[in-house]
């Protein structure tokens, strides 16, 4: 019988070629070529196991092998060009290894479907770039952490709402960035143990009926375990909405800390100066200095938000197993990836070239009436109730409003006027120095607190 089927890895049962509009719609190899190296190790894996079962003989495996590794070597040198027509990575070099060993090359794909291939080319790319974004987050964290311990004495006001509260040390304030951090250092190590499982060797959704050895392949390409059910590992997402669920938070967090920095940075605060490194000018004012880095930052985590709610939308619905539906999660992986990645190295950059003003965050700090709460402390330890204490200490911020002038600035008896039992010592109460230093409970802001913190930190990120 005259063979007149389509000239595709796939085409037998088809008697026209795809139309145009078609492939141009399912071809993915202009983005999944960034997964050649995963496809091609997972490849060689799944050879050696089918040599091992006796599937193929010792020969036949060894030509594979050394052809998969020319291949690869081929890429990377630019010498091998893979097609669009061909749609995908592991179509690109299934055909090519089929060109250099001849019929000997479509034995490869024996007892292995694209569908559980795919995924597992996508969890080795994701648990090696994991571990690389772990240790992007670190290098942050030493950064803030050799920032903070250099001004462990400096002191700015800290806000709520905004407005100025309390006064608090620096160091105080970059630890918090760094605690957040650490939870999504441990996010991301989470994630990393329900990505490091093998779906190979189920198939295409129902597993296979020649002798494989799932567990051989899965130690061999260093995976905690093998995944449990063929169907569920073929069309299984949740390890790459995991991972972009906690990249989305991780930007979150360094938008926040980019945004401060953008403010910071500005006249009205003046609390930073930006490297000119990290800043660009204005094609019409020339006295501009830009906060482009940080702003980029805060603004790609948009990007990074919308890849999590991109694939939430591909998988909803869809019905159990393997749908093209699918091919949509390689885009937003890479994305995201990629981004989170410069987005730390950036953060870590202007962390250690910046330069805090720190006389003008003093300065900052001694305004609004920051040590009114210490004033209202020093009532409760006199033993006023504090909704007393503060409507008193509230009175007197009042009247200062009224008279242009600070607490510390009032005499004993305008202090009196609202709050009889103040005496003598509460200017020294009053002095924001000694208010910072006053909250000593665990977790506060006084320097025996963010000293003890400090040292925990250093020592962690010592060999960073």
């Amino acid at each position: 019988m005259q063979d007149k089927t389509v000239k595709k890895p796939w085409g037998g049962r088809f008697l026209e070629d795809p139309d145009r509009v078609v492939e141009t719609l399912t071809q993915s190899i202009q983005y999944d070529v960034k997964l050649y190296k995963q496809d091609i190790k997972g490849s060689v894996a799944h050879c050696e196991m089918l040599v091992k079962q006796g599937v193929l003989r010792p020969e036949e495996g060894e030509r594979i092998v050394e052809a998969l590794l020319e291949i690869e070597r081929e890429i990377e040198e630019g010498v091998f060009q893979p097609s669009p027509s061909l749609e995908d990575v592991h179509m690109n070099i299934e055909a090519r290894l089929i060109e250099k060993v001849g019929p000997l090359g479509g034995k490869l794909h024996t007892a292995r479907s694209r569908n559980d291939q795919v995924v597992l080319d996508e969890r080795l790319y994701l648990r090696e770039e994991v571990r690389g974004i772990v240790e992007g987050i670190r290098c942050l964290q030493k950064a803030l952490v050799e920032r903070a311990r250099e001004h462990l004495d400096a002191i700015m006001p800290g806000f709520t709402h905004l407005q100025h509260a309390q006064p608090v040390r620096l160091a105080f304030h970059l630890l918090a960035y760094v605690e957040m951090l650490e939870r999504d250092r441990e996010r991301f190590l989470d994630c990393l143990k329900r990505v490091n499982e093998c779906p190979l060797g189920a198939g295409a959704l129902a597993g296979t009926s020649l002798p494989i050895d799932r567990e051989w392949v899965s130690k061999k390409l260093g995976f905690s375990r093998v995944l449990a059910n063929a169907m569920d590992a073929v069309s299984d997402r949740d390890f790459i909405l995991e991972f972009l669920s906690h990249a989305a938070i991780a930007m979150v967090h360094l938008s926040r800390m980019a945004g401060e920095l953008v403010l910071w940075s500005s006249p009205e605060f003046s609390f930073v100066e930006l490297p000119d490194s990290c800043c660009t000018g204005s094609s019409i004012m020339p006295q501009k200095k830009n906060p482009d880095v940080a702003e980029l930052v805060r603004g790609k985590t948009g990007r990074v938000v919308g890849n999590l709610v991109s694939l939430l939308v591909v998988m909803k619905g869809l019905p159990l197993a393997y749908n093209r539906d699918l091919q949509e999660d390689k885009e937003p992986l890479f994305d995201t990836v990629d981004t989170l990645k410069m987005s730390l190295k950036a953060m870590s950059h202007l962390y250690t070239k910046l330069q805090f003003n720190v006389d003008e965050m003093e300065k900052r700090a001694r305004e609004g009436f920051t040590n009114a709460t210490d004033l209202a402390d020093y009532l409760v330890k006199k033993g006023v109730p504090f909704r007393e204490a503060h409507r008193m200490a509230g009175r007197l911020v009042a009247y200062c409003l009224d008279k242009g002038c600070t607490l510390e600035d009032l005499s004993l008896e305008e202090m009196r006027g609202a709050c009889p039992m103040v005496e003598g010592d509460i200017y020294k109460v009053l002095d924001i120095k000694y208010g910072v230093d006053s909250r000593t409970s665990g977790g506060g802001t006084a320097r025996e607190q963010v000293d003890e913190r400090l040292k925990a930190w250093e020592d962690r990120l010592r060999d960073i």
